[in-house]
């Protein structure tokens, strides 16, 4: 079967969910209102509030909540066949992801733009709001923890790529400047940035001058370099330095200085990113070389651990984070929402599918696909370098050389990825200010106080040395808990998205049947996983893991029993009301 038959049928289901079925749910279900005035109009300061174009702000959402994510987990989840994965990516992207991303914009912006943590406080109760936080400060400190590992690592294994992704920050705060200071057009300035940076690239490719090869400049593999370190972990220690001295800055700078011009040259690189993917498919016209299903994977069940597998690129509750967090405070009119949120989850169900497709046909034969995919362990391993491997092999369609192609897929990835680190420490800097505010600790409300303890804490568990993986890898310690993290907290967001049309008297069902299924299949997931992988009386014990994924179940039953209970009294303590 060629992979083209994969992309038209995913592309004509992502035309037809946005076209009908989110058109449905702005209209009959949100109710979205042209004349209301948004938070960023009516709290307009400069520097989070700040009404903005929604092409701009659609960049903005869609490269914060893509990241790596929407490659990896599909990357991974095709170990249990082509055809789970895409349907889990198109069904989710369409009745879950569109629904949730869209809903979490909606509530936040009838609510002064407040995160879906305060909102938690006024639809089922202060308690249920810390509860919430604390899963919301455990999942963006894994996400800054991976994410730093991830553009580290990438920097280290593709150096070429360094001097592209460093020109954007430049070239952004230029078209920031052009934008909202001289009142130009962003456009043409960031296609012309998005030029430089592709030329950087296809440059650096051929200019070993021009490759910032840590590694090499302490010595190569195998050298001895700082304080007794390897090459590759000195190189690693100083990138993670780097990128928190960066999003530092990033994430308290006004969001028009950096993080809308950098986003919007993104979301640029993501249309001209998927076109030559997609491009490259139809003229490559790859034959699917991995299994329908894999009846050879048998050590890890799919059903439940596809749903949390795959999160970004089907649903993610980081996205209702941004939504709420975020692109709530900048969106300029209420109408925007279903372009910025919905369509922002197609563009990310768009980069899952594609993820899928490149993976599925880079092998020659079933034989060695399988031969890789040989264990889901080997293929947590395995799946983002095959993707870039994959993705390149596409772009070769189009006559792009290999080493070039290459270059261009980890500057790509880097990109969404760096995107979503900075709006990462963004949005942990409100939750600990919330948490400050909470508890009376007036320090930790303070921008710079705040956002220190997010960059210390993440770049601390980055860090931390995990065993025989050595250093570095420490961002791995909590990271078996993302996907159950990330998907109970989608959950609990379309929970709260249900009450308030609930209390509005609106159908509900479009939300509370999504939130159903994922909370049933990330509950039991992780049930299974606490209980029968890191329980102390199992061979695969883990104290950390257990504890922390204990305390989450826990705080989640309670902010469910809480919630229902909440509806049950039909609960109103200030939620906004509207016709």
């Amino acid at each position: 079967m060629s992979g083209i038959w994969l992309a038209l049928i995913g592309g004509l289901v992502f035309f037809l969910g946005y076209r009908y079925y989110s058109k449905f749910i702005a209209e009959k279900i949100y109710r979205l209102d042209p004349n209301y005035t948004t938070p960023a109009h009516q709290y307009k300061d400069g520097v989070d509030f700040v009404p903005t174009n929604k092409f701009v702000l659609w960049g903005h959402h869609f490269t914060s909540v893509a990241g790596a994510a929407p490659i990896v987990g599909p990357a991974i989840a095709v170990y249990w066949g082509w055809l789970p994965a895409i349907l889990w990516v198109l069904l989710g992207t369409v009745f879950a992801a569109g629904v949730h991303d869209f809903g979490t914009l909606v509530l936040s912006v009838r609510n002064k733009g407040q995160s879906v943590g305060t909102l938690a406080s006024k639809l089922i109760g202060q308690r249920a709001k810390v509860l919430f936080l604390f899963i919301i400060l455990l999942l963006v400190l894994m996400v800054n923890a991976v994410f730093a590992w991830v553009i580290a690592n990438l920097f280290i294994s593709f150096p070429a790529s360094v001097l592209s992704v460093f020109i954007q920050i430049p070239l952004a705060i230029w078209i920031g400047y052009s934008v909202y200071k001289r009142k130009k057009s962003m456009l043409l300035p960031s296609i012309v940035a998005l030029g430089v940076m592709y030329l950087a690239a296809i440059v650096s490719s051929y200019v070993p001058a021009l490759q910032i090869d840590l590694v090499k400049y302490f010595g190569g593999e195998g050298a001895t370099a700082l304080f007794g370190m390897s090459a590759t972990s000195a190189a690693f220690l100083v990138w993670i330095i780097v990128l928190m001295v960066y999003v530092y800055i990033a994430s308290t700078l006004p969001v028009w200085k950096l993080l809308q011009p950098r986003d919007y040259i993104n979301s640029h690189q993501l249309i001209v990113g998927l076109g030559i993917l997609y491009l490259g498919l139809l003229f490559t016209n790859p034959e699917i070389t991995a299994p329908v299903t894999n009846p050879q994977a048998n050590d890890v069940s799919w059903f439940p651990l596809l749903f949390i597998t795959i999160a970004c690129g089907a649903i993610s509750g980081f996205h209702g984070l941004v939504s709420s967090g975020t692109s709530s405070k900048q969106l300029n009119k209420e109408t925007d929402a279903r372009f910025v949120g919905y369509l922002g989850s197609v563009g990310e169900g768009a980069l899952a599918l594609i993820a899928i497709i490149a993976v599925v046909t880079f092998f020659p034969t079933a034989g060695e696909f399988t031969a890789t995919y040989s264990g889901f362990t080997a293929a947590s391993g395995a799946g983002l370098g095959v993707f870039i491997q994959g993705a390149a092999q596409l772009a070769t369609g189009l006559g792009i050389p290999a080493s070039v192609a290459a270059t261009i897929v980890s500057v790509i990835v880097v990109s969404f990825a760096a995107t979503t680190l900075d709006s990462s420490v963004r949005l942990m800097r409100y939750i600990i200010a919330e948490l400050g505010m909470e508890y009376n600790v007036k320090p930790i409300t303070k921008t710079h106080v705040a956002t220190t303890i997010a960059v210390v804490s993440s770049a601390a568990l980055t860090l931390i040395p995990q065993g025989p993986k050595g250093f570095g890898s420490g961002g791995y310690l909590l990271w078996p808990l993302f996907g159950t993290s990330n998907q109970l907290l989608a959950g609990i967001s379309l929970l709260l998205v249900s009450i308030w049309l609930k209390r509005n008297g609106r159908n509900y069902l479009p939300t509370i049947i999504p939130m159903a299924f994922v909370m049933f299949m990330t509950l039991w997931a992780m049930i299974s996983q606490v209980f029968t992988q890191w329980a102390p009386w199992t061979e695969t014990s883990d104290w950390m893991l257990f504890s922390f994924g204990a305390i989450i179940l826990i705080f989640t039953f309670w902010i469910l029993i809480t919630a229902f209970s909440a509806i049950a009294m039909n609960k109103n303590d200030s939620i906004e009301r509207s016709a």
